[in-house]
């Protein structure tokens, strides 16, 4: 090697850097590479994307083959590198040291932690690429991979140790949760909350959407025909429970638009409504709302009746109820007051104590439990243990509430001044 010229030695140098930096820089683009985003590409047609999925369908022999590259080209460098220290400053054990941290140094910053950097940040712009390069020295090296990956299996199996059949797992739904809500930036922020919505689904039953007991408008079969005619007359919704003496006897369920030609009548008459009822439907409470959702779907129902275990009533929910728990809430929803927030001349929120508390957290931002009472007005009686009076204030997870009106064993209004959405709620008093 005398007789080669230090420019061709130097040259080759270069080359063995420039061949080590790529077989790090495609190692880490290929490994962390985004393999949903691959699939995606090969199916527009992308020829790289099939190629690396075809690489990353055998991680052991991909490895193996990169690994197997890199070391030769290292080891060939520092060799090159030994020479060429002795041609220059003389056979010395400080010119060896000398060559060796130099290569070292090369090595480390311009053919490891450089290109895998790079690499690591373009992960899925390169892997197509280098994966050109890596589809014919993986056939080229198979026999030679074959022959290392055998002491590999070897020494596995003496460390009791076992490699996965399926290098890409299956995405759990708590990753796929994540990767949704970190995907925010690329997609509408309607449809981020719907997708969101749905993963939450599961832990949501009828119970905390339904319309409790109490705010139910049934009518009472036994009143007289013109206080029906006025109930029907002026009802928000177009199906109504119909009952007779209590809420739990329930008849069925009347279409207002059935009954509206006979409002200016005297037909309408108490058997008369009897004779169009329609069967009332009941769901079981702790009934989740997907299961719900399907039920509806084949039962082709829209509205139910939750009924606890010993048969009483507990509220009432509806088709509508479900899709604006996952697509939120409808332009056309009737005024119930449950969901009114006005503001008083302070600034502060006038909230009815029976808005459930799903409501607050997803308007205001706050951090009520849900794992408990549903509504504002069950938490506060929880944590009074009795029926608060008028006036008192106090804070729960970080929101100041005042109770503005008691009426009927239960607050009816309650001041609530909301923590800015970035404040975590802790619950003091």
């Amino acid at each position: 090697m005398d007789d080669i010229s230090l420019d061709f030695l130097l040259a080759a140098l270069a080359l063995l850097l420039v061949l080590s930096a790529f077989f790090s820089m495609s190692e880490t683009a290929m490994i962390a590479a985004n393999r949903h985003r691959l699939r995606h590409l090969a199916k527009t047609g992308s020829p790289g994307a099939k190629r690396a999925l075809a690489l990353l369908a055998s991680t052991e022999k991909l490895l193996g083959v990169i690994l197997l590259a890199n070391n030769l080209v290292n080891a060939g460098a520092a060799t090159l590198t030994a020479y060429l220290a002795g041609r220059l400053f003389g056979e010395g054990e400080l010119a060896l040291a000398g060559g060796t941290l130099f290569i070292t140094f090369l090595i480390l910053v311009f053919s490891e932690i450089t290109p895998k950097v790079v690499a690591a940040n373009y992960a899925d712009r390169l892997a197509p690429v280098v994966s050109h390069a890596l589809t014919p020295l993986l056939w080229l090296c198979t026999p030679i991979v074959w022959f290392v990956n055998l002491f590999v299996r070897l020494l596995l199996t003496l460390m009791r140790l076992r490699t996965k059949a399926d290098p890409a797992p299956a995405m759990t739904r708590e990753e796929l949760r994540t990767l949704v809500l970190e995907g925010s930036r690329y997609l509408a922020s309607k449809h981020h909350s719907i997708l969101v919505n749905l993963f939450d689904l599961e832990k949501v039953t009828v119970d905390d959407l339904m319309a409790p007991r109490s705010q139910i408008e049934a009518i009472d079969l036994s009143d007289d025909a013109q206080t029906l005619r006025e109930q029907l007359a002026t009802s928000y919704h177009t199906r109504v429970p119909v009952f007779e003496g209590q809420l739990d006897n329930v008849l069925g369920l009347l279409h207002v638009r059935q009954v509206l030609s006979l409002l200016s009548s005297a037909e309408l008459t108490q058997e008369g409504l009897r004779g169009i009822l329609r069967p009332s439907y009941f769901i079981p409470a702790g009934t989740p709302i997907l299961t719900q959702l399907q039920a509806f779907q084949e039962n082709q129902q829209r509205l139910g009746m939750v009924v606890d275990e010993y048969g009483e009533i507990l509220g009432l929910v509806t088709l509508e109820d479900i899709l604006e728990e996952i697509i939120g809430e409808f332009t056309t929803t009737a005024p119930s007051g449950a969901d009114d927030l006005r503001r008083d001349s302070e600034g502060c929120l006038l909230v009815p104590g029976a808005t459930p508390l799903r409501v607050l957290n997803r308007k205001l931002g706050t951090g009520f439990p849900l794992d408990g009472p549903k509504t504002l007005n069950g938490l506060l009686l929880e944590h009074f243990g009795d029926i608060p009076e008028t006036g008192i204030s106090l804070k729960l997870h970080g929101v100041v509430l005042e109770v503005v009106q008691v009426q009927d064993k239960a607050v009816k209004v309650v001041k609530l001044r909301p923590p800015p959405r970035t404040t975590a709620g802790s619950q003091t008093s």
